[in-house]
């Protein structure tokens, strides 16, 4: 058996970072799944996050 089909019977185990909705869906169908509340510093807004770097230092 190829090592893919012996990845593909294990239980399937999640962490979830950002959409809600998908750590949601994979919980109504009773899969292990851990909801990680994550976001991209400062939005995503490269001036922000290059103003936050200079800041830490």
């Amino acid at each position: 058996m190829s090592k893919i089909n012996e990845l593909f019977q294990q239980e399937l185990k999640v962490i979830n970072m950002g959409l809600e909705s998908f750590y949601n869906d994979l919980k109504k169908q009773n899969i292990e799944v851990t909801h990680v509340d994550w976001r991209p510093p400062a939005g995503g807004n490269k001036k922000m996050i290059s103003l936050l770097n200079k800041l830490k230092g």
